[in-house]
């Protein structure tokens, strides 16, 4: 089921299936979140829980036993129910069913609130453990934004920018999905731009970074400056993506608590970079924000 949101002069469209915001407008029209076009990529902007990327050999233990899941976890796949609404947000939820729990043996409640805001949206995650022992888990988004945003612009045309200056290297990407514990590219030395070009997605996949100085980034036209900047002080890790090798029209922005595996991982959910762990009945809340630039 699909829920409209207006705020002012923008326009959303949220979906149960998977809990996502799947479109935003401004006023104008201008629709800045990627249609899912199957040609490239059918995503639009999947949540990303309880794993962010691939698992070693598709598995993980819990408890001392292994489990399977897919790649970035189940809830993306999911039907949440609605808990709340108004004019301008909405709030979903998901909680286990005898599917999650093949996959990932534990209680849990997941709400996600999309509200629009003066010049964009906000999403915040709240998860809680509703089960009697502990739980592990990460959690991230996967927001893909229009890039170009309007006829007769390109790709190149646009750029990522930090709030701060950093130099920083982005965690390998091996060929299984999985990360390398001790090899990085240099990315950003001194400086706060990323330029977009295809090739380096073609050759690295993803951008992922952790350790930054800036807790927010901008996608934004070299001159005339319009675009979005997120932020993202919530999530010790951004990553930055774009289907390899298609000349995909779009670039998502990941904010992540938690990782694919690296590949010297013990395999245990616990151990697994950037996993929190709730006690019974606790309740952890993230949240990131988008603003619109035109």
């Amino acid at each position: 089921m699909q829920i409209q949101l207006t705020h002012g002069m923008l326009k959303a469209t949220a979906d149960t299936s998977g809990g996502e915001l799947v479109s935003l407008r401004d006023g104008g029209g201008t629709e800045y979140i990627w249609s899912g076009d199957p040609a490239y990529w059918s995503g639009r902007n999947p949540i990303l829980f309880p794993i962010v990327g691939d698992l070693e050999n598709g598995t993980v233990v819990c408890d001392g036993r292994p489990y399977t899941m897919p790649r970035h976890g189940f809830a993306r796949r999911s039907e949440f129910s609605i808990v709340e609404q108004g004019a301008d947000f909405v709030v979903f939820s998901l909680t286990e069913s005898a599917e999650t729990m093949q996959q990932y043996p534990y209680p849990f409640r997941l709400r996600v609130r999309h509200q629009l805001t003066d010049h964009g949206f906000r999403t915040e995650f709240e998860i809680q453990n509703t089960g009697e022992g502990y739980l592990p888990f990460c959690i991230g988004a996967h927001t893909a934004f229009r890039c170009p945003l309007f006829p007769g612009e390109a790709f190149e045309d646009y750029q990522l920018v930090f709030d701060h200056r950093e130099t920083a290297s982005s965690i390998l990407q091996m060929p299984d999905g999985t990360l390398s514990h001790d090899k990085r590219v240099p990315i950003l030395c001194q400086s706060d731009t990323i330029p977009l070009e295809y090739h380096i997605f073609d050759r690295y996949d993803t951008l992922t970074f952790d350790g930054l100085r800036s807790k927010g980034v901008s996608l934004v036209h070299k001159s005339a400056g319009h675009g979005i900047h997120m932020e993202f002080e919530d999530f010790p890790m951004i990553a930055f993506w774009t289907k390899p090798n298609s000349s995909a029209p779009y670039i998502c922005l990941e904010p992540w608590h938690g990782c694919a595996a690296y590949d010297n991982e013990s395999g245990i959910f616990n151990d697994k970079p950037y996993c929190m762990i709730l006690k019974q009945n606790e309740i952890k809340k993230l949240c990131y924000t988008i603003q619109l630039m035109m």
